[in-house]
């Protein structure tokens, strides 16, 4: 029996089947077990051998791939990473199908897509790689709360990658001085799997709560959809950030595809800049620099929470918060869909407190009545 993951990539680009597929067959742990133009054809092909991960497009003929998702889902859930088209049409029924439960999204332009989708090996290489090893139930059914330690958070020296949050905003030399207000705020990041656990989370809180802000790793364009779903499901407003937005109670702000957002102060207020700027951990935005200005803005006035995430964007910037008073929490592993971001801040020491996704809303709650 082979250890390889099996990948079956689903859409009606012949083009987009041979690159993606070639991307795929650098990595020996990948194997590429079949290809398919519409989603029909692959069922009919998937009766003899099953793949571990497929690649799916959302406008195919015979059957749309949203629809197709929905019927693996009901029938052998499968994690499934949609290949999607950056127009708005395809941007909104992605955002459907990671609500459906798509893993995470692999963006394809209408132009150059052979150039596109050679330069973006590594990152569908990646997708596949997080996708096999996803927890599907945590995207349907987040964990019943369980008792943990309530500290775990240590003393630990953090080594800062060339690509770390230094080349958009530099660390402090010496303490940070944060002169008192009232005002609190929450700082949120996530990545794959990261959509529905925000859903889960931010549909949960009361009309009245601590200012959030959000950085999920998504591109530019799907995020103002994502914003404006969540908007239509929450008691919160949420929306889109744009640069200048102050951060106020009730308003949750998600970090706009394709730009870095920070937190800054103003008094005794706090507002969002958003910038353009290099990737940080190989993301625009970033987590690692979202935290890192909450824990040079806000310190001990700040929760930060670090979610559901392949990789460690945001590990980093969780210790920072934590070293200058923030209260910091990981979620657990039982809830991710895939335990990468929250582990590897565990692994710093950056959590404060380890929670399942149900444990999350009531903190957040209840530091807004601290």
């Amino acid at each position: 029996m082979s250890d390889k993951i099996k990948v079956m990539v689903v859409d009606d680009s012949a083009l987009v089947r041979q690159v993606v597929t070639q991307a795929l067959s650098r990595d020996p742990s990948i194997e590429v077990i079949g290809t398919a133009h519409d989603p029909l054809f692959a069922l009919d092909k998937m009766k003899s051998r099953w793949p571990d991960v497929l690649i799916v497009d959302i406008e195919m003929p015979r059957m749309d791939g949203l629809t197709f998702l929905k019927k693996v889902m009901a029938e052998r859930p499968t994690p499934i990473i949609i290949c999607s088209s950056l127009a708005e049409r395809g941007a909104q029924v992605t955002i459907e199908a990671l609500a459906a439960g798509a893993v995470s999204i692999v963006t394809k332009p209408k132009l150059d897509l052979k150039s596109f989708l050679e330069d973006a090996s590594n990152d569908i290489i990646a997708a596949v790689k997080a996708a096999a090893k996803a927890n599907l139930r945590a995207l349907h059914r987040p964990a019943p709360l369980s008792p943990r330690p309530a500290s775990t958070a240590s003393s630990v020296t953090i080594d800062r990658p060339k690509n770390s949050a230094d080349v958009i905003l530099p660390a402090p030399h010496g303490e940070t001085k944060i002169f008192g207000t009232t005002d609190k705020l929450v700082a949120i990041g996530t990545s794959t799997g990261g959509t529905q656990a925000l859903e889960a989370v931010l549909t949960r809180l009361p009309a009245v709560c601590p200012g959030i802000v959000v950085v999920q790793h998504m591109p530019e364009r799907f995020t103002a959809m994502f914003a404006e779903r969540l908007n239509g499901l929450c008691k919160i407003e949420v929306r889109e950030g744009r640069d200048g937005d102050r951060i106020r109670p009730s308003l949750a702000l998600i970090a706009p595809g394709g730009k870095h957002m920070l937190v800054k102060r103003s008094g005794a207020q706090y507002y969002v800049e958003v910038k353009d700027g290099p990737l940080v951990n190989r993301h625009k935005p970033s987590v690692d620099v979202l935290f890192r200005s909450v824990a040079q803005a806000a310190g001990k006035n700040a929760l930060g929470i670090i979610m559901t995430g392949m990789g460690d964007d945001g590990a980093r910037g969780l210790k920072e918060m934590f070293d200058a008073g923030a209260s910091t929490v990981a979620e657990d592993e039982s809830s991710c869909v895939v335990f990468g971001m929250p582990k590897e801040a565990i692994k710093l020491g950056a959590a404060e407190k380890i929670v399942p996704l149900d444990g999350i809303p009531p903190l957040i709650t209840g530091y807004g009545n601290i």
